[in-house]
């Protein structure tokens, strides 16, 4: 990711956003050629000059100091997942040595992790990393997403599955309410941690095979996903109206553990209980699959 456009139009679609009357300044006649906000009344409600807003704005954020940054954020009037992405861009900026750009590579999920996932059974939780890349899940975790794990890509990814396998419309009811949040993410994460070579690879293959993708990505907004409520249709079970709660696993740096649950006695409740019991009969047809087949013992036929 290029830090110094990723910051330019960061600023310049947060700026389009706010009007002159809800940033509280007094609007005269005539027309305005910008949506939202001059860059001089940016700089004003920052308290900068014009000069150095229009350095910021053409993304050069390379010394800007916290105190300035917080201005910005005030006078844009930036939400929590805004400003901590503005920050992830300054902090991006100001590294002198820049690091080389990693390698596609996926980190793989500790044993005591995997272990801590079997033993949630009443819930489906999985692992995934920044790029939205699922890395590992418990048995009713993978019986959740069964769609997605039928495509031919591993690791399986909520990106590649939105917007580009059809049945992700059947799957998530408010598939554009999904599409954006998704992409918010991962554009969140682009501020991040923008030398990661393989969400490089993935934001480019979206954008080229999907314009669904393409325009929110342009848009630049960004999301943190720690807590809410979803809906899924499940070819299955039918409708899953679940809770989740997202923890980053200190031990592994850019890994969060997600966790689904339902409201004791809803629906929904009765809904996941019916997709373990799918998910048991699933792996045990599985493993009878796998089992060698008997041998035969006793005399030889006789030859005829």
């Amino acid at each position: 990711m290029d830090n110094q456009s990723e910051t330019r139009d960061f600023l310049a679609t947060r700026r389009a956003k706010i009007t002159p009357e809800q940033a509280g300044l007094p609007v005269y006649g005539g027309n305005r050629r910008v949506p939202g906000l001059r860059r001089g009344e940016v700089a004003l409600l920052a308290g900068v000059s014009v000069e150095y807003y229009t350095r910021l704005e053409r993304g050069n954020l390379s010394g800007v100091s916290e105190g300035v940054l917080d201005a910005l954020a005030r006078a844009l009037q930036l939400d929590e997942a805004e400003r901590a992405h503005l920050f992830d861009l300054a902090r991006a900026a100001s590294t002198t040595l820049k690091p080389q750009r990693r390698r596609a590579a996926v980190q793989p999920v500790r044993a005591s992790v995997q272990l801590m996932l079997d033993a949630i059974t009443n819930a489906p939780a999985f692992v995934r990393n920044g790029r939205l890349d699922v890395l590992a899940a418990n048995q009713l975790g993978r019986a959740m997403y069964s769609e997605m794990y039928g495509g031919p890509v591993r690791p399986a990814n909520f990106a590649r599955f939105l917007f580009l396998d059809d049945r992700s419309r059947g799957f998530y009811p408010d598939w554009e309410r999904a599409a954006n949040d998704t992409v918010a993410i991962l554009r969140t994460e682009a501020g991040r941690d923008p030398y990661d070579r393989g969400l490089t690879d993935l934001v480019g293959e979206l954008s080229t095979r999907s314009e669904e993708f393409r325009t929110r990505w342009a848009a630049h907004n960004v999301r943190l996903h720690y807590t809410g409520r979803k809906h899924f249709r499940h070819p299955v079970v039918g409708d899953l109206h679940l809770m989740y709660e997202a923890l980053d696993l200190p031990a592994d740096a850019g890994l969060s553990l997600l966790v689904y649950t339902a409201e004791p006695g809803s629906a929904t409740a009765d809904g996941l209980r019916l997709l373990a019991s799918w998910a048991a009969t699933q792996q045990s047809e599985a493993d009878q699959a796998q089992k060698p087949a008997p041998t035969q013992s006793g005399p030889a036929p006789l030859q005829q």
